[in-house]
Formats: structure tokens, C-alpha cells, sequence
């Protein structure tokens, strides 16, 4: 329904922004991402999100287009809301959570406070085919660097490996040759236990 406001910028805090369009005033949520790049300028535009619930509706603003579409799809998972929609963007940035749901990241998209293991899993199994149809993979810069890592520890372990030894050889081997390909990790690991 409101799709952007551009006005005067008359309340500026981490969490959210009051945007005076002709003598009305909005008050918009925002993340410390969006907070981080409104210009220091009076008159600023942001994209928003208009969220309408039995007892409130709620106005989300964002400086990018992309951030409200990464918010937009983080909405549409089961057990995410707004407010923790709104704190993954504030933890990382849309590129960094773009990433971790490419590479089926758990770990990263679960350090985020209010996300657990099980929402983790339903955000990557809900958005993966999605981010990686929508976002060029250009864009989303996979990092088969932390993927191999988790897939290397992951063979150790079923191999009978304890998993605290094999996690400091993998990363011993990973400061020593960053673009190790994951049958190298396998193999030197291997030597190495």
C-alpha cells in the first residue's frame, strides 16, 4: 500500500526514523543496517513495508530495494515475524544473510539472538532455491571455503573422528591454504589425525 516515503528527515535513532511528508509525520521502523546508510541529509527516501495486524500497523523503511525483498522473503518463513526479521538485518548484512542461505550456512543464520537451530534450518530450507533463482550468483559470493570446511569436519566425524581434534586440524589446514578444495581437506586432515 505505501510503497516508499520521501520527506524531511525529523527523528533519526538505530531503531527507527520519523519522516515528516507535507505535515505528517511517519514513524518507520528500521535496521542498524538502513540507519548505517541514511544520508546525513534533511530530505531522505525510503522504501517501506506496511505491516497490518489486528493491533497495530506497523511501517518498516529501508534505503535499499533489495533489503526490503530479503525482508519481505524472511517474512514469509513460519516462525519469523517482523521484529526478528528486522534483527537478522540488524545483525549482518543482506549480502552476508544472502550468503549463508546460498550455501545452506546453519551456523552463521543461527548466531543470530532469537534464531535457533530449527528456524535456521526452515530459512534455508524455505529461501535457497529462491535467493539463488532472484540474486545472480555473482552477487551472492558463495564462500565454498566455509562450505568445504563444514563438509570436511562432517566426513571426519562419520569416519569416527572426534569432532573438537578435527575442528582445530581442519582450521590449522584452512590458515595455511585457504582454497583448499575439500577432497585436500579430507586428505591432509586425514594425515594429520
Amino acid at each position: 500500500m505505501i510503497t516508499h516515503i520521501q520527506g524531511r528527515l525529523v527523528e533519526k535513532t538505530p531503531t527507527d526514523v520519523v519522516i515528516d511528508c507535507n505535515g505528517v509525520g511517519y514513524h518507520i521502523h528500521i535496521s542498524l543496517h538502513t540507519y548505517s546508510k541514511i544520508p546525513n541529509a534533511e530530505n531522505i527516501k525510503l522504501f517501506t513495508y506496511l505491516q497490518i495486524k489486528e493491533d497495530a500497523h506497523s511501517l518498516f523503511g529501508f534505503v535499499e530495494k533489495s533489503e526490503r525483498e530479503l525482508f519481505k522473503m524472511l517474512l514469509s518463513v513460519s516462525g519469523i515475524g517482523a521484529s526478528i526479521a528486522r534483527t537478522m538485518l540488524s545483525s549482518m548484512e543482506p549480502k552476508q544473510i544472502l550468503n549463508a542461505i546460498a550455501t545452506a550456512d546453519v551456523v552463521t543464520i543461527q548466531s543470530i539472538k532469537g534464531i535457533g537451530a530449527k528456524t535456521a534450518q526452515r530459512v534455508i530450507l524455505d529461501l535457497k532455491e529462491k535467493v539463488l533463482k532472484i540474486y545472480d550468483l555473482d552477487e551472492v559470493s558463495i564462500s565454498s571455503n566455509n562450505t568445504n570446511k563444514d563438509e570436511a569436519l562432517s566426513a571426519l566425524e562419520v569416519l569416527g573422528f572426534n569432532k573438537k581434534l578435527a575442528e582445530k586440524v581442519i582450521e590449522r589446514i584452512v590458515k595455511d591454504l585457504p582454497d583448499a578444495t575439500l577432497e585436500t581437506l579430507i586428505k591432509l586432515a586425514l594425515k594429520n589425525l
